[in-house]
């Protein structure tokens, strides 16, 4: 059994917020948990080739835009799934920001960062 703070998590600085990895590939569950906040008013290009994600939202509000350039409001009690690799783009709120469960799989090994400039998943 597995039992961890946050304050216990690896935290990660991503480019527009913070990533609290709460498992990691070292845990040998085969997925990543991690509690996510986007600044308020960071816009963030993400695209992962070597990772699926799904992301539940705790708190704040952000629009995702889709890679066909559609919009959707992220809000408390949302959640998306990137389960093609799929581009998108989040706009976080201006005022509150965004927190959020991110669910990774393959596993993270724990300090991978999103590069904002070349919208590839790398560790740093």
């Amino acid at each position: 059994m597995i039992i961890r703070s946050l304050s216990e998590a690896k935290s990660v600085e991503w480019g527009s917020g913070v990533s609290r990895r709460l498992l990691l590939a070292a845990d040998g569950m085969g997925f990543t948990v991690a509690d996510t906040t986007a600044r308020p008013g960071t816009v963030s290009k993400m695209e992962y080739s070597r990772h699926l994600e799904a992301v539940y939202c705790l708190e704040g509000r952000a629009e995702l835009i889709d890679s066909e350039g559609r919009t959707h409001v992220i809000e408390p009690g949302v959640m998306y799934a990137l389960d093609k690799n799929d581009a998108h783009t989040i706009v976080a709120d201006a005022e509150k920001g965004l927190r959020a469960i991110c669910v990774f799989t393959p596993a993270l090994e724990g300090p991978e960062r999103h590069d904002l400039d070349e919208s590839t998943f790398s560790h740093y």
